[in-house]
């Protein structure tokens, strides 16, 4: 039996190629990961979540910004992007390129099928937030085996998910977060 070696690549590396890449990808732990188109539902809910955040922090210094703005939760671990974000004051960035934030006030998370990962990964990483899931059940999706696409993606997001398992049980403090449930 032989095993291939797998390479692990730094934040400066993921980097250099997310920034020349057509397509999004997210980076946990030494890993890219090609990230999923949204459905159309999934892009109307984030739409609307960004355009009331919009409407209540108007009078305030706040900047909401896409899923096209990358977030470091952590300079050696996760590289993400946020379906919303939200930063009040000055922007902080790594780097010049000013296309990744460091400083979010609220990232927003909305498909229930990658919140247990997103919950464990942000109360481990930024355990000084305060983390409200209310996931949205994402259309079809109960149907993935019968989509390749579907079923790959689920697939990554399990790998990512025992990955961020991974980390936190290294992870000294455990889960630190505080993760408040919604009814």
């Amino acid at each position: 039996m032989s095993s291939q070696p797998t390479t692990s690549l730094s934040p400066a590396e993921y980097l250099e190629l997310e920034r020349k890449a057509e397509r999004k990808s997210e980076y946990f732990a030494g890993e890219m990961f090609l990230m999923a188109g949204a459905s159309l539902r999934h892009g109307v809910i984030v739409l609307n979540v960004g355009a009331e955040l919009r409407q209540h922090l108007k009078a305030r210094p706040c900047i909401i910004y896409s899923s096209d703005v990358r977030l470091r939760v952590s300079p050696s671990g996760l590289y993400t992007y946020p379906d919303v974000m939200v930063v009040c004051g000055e922007p902080q960035f790594a780097g010049d390129q000013k296309d990744t934030v460091l400083n979010p006030n609220l990232i927003v998370v909305t498909a229930a099928y990658h919140m247990p990962r997103s919950l464990r990964v942000f109360s481990s990483l930024m355990p000084h937030v305060k983390l409200i899931p209310y996931p949205v059940e994402v259309e079809g999706f109960s149907s993935f085996w019968t989509r390749p696409r579907k079923l790959e993606m689920l697939h990554f997001e399990y790998l990512k998910y025992l990955a961020s398992f991974v980390m936190t049980l290294f992870d000294h403090g455990g889960n630190k977060g505080k993760v408040h449930h919604s009814n």
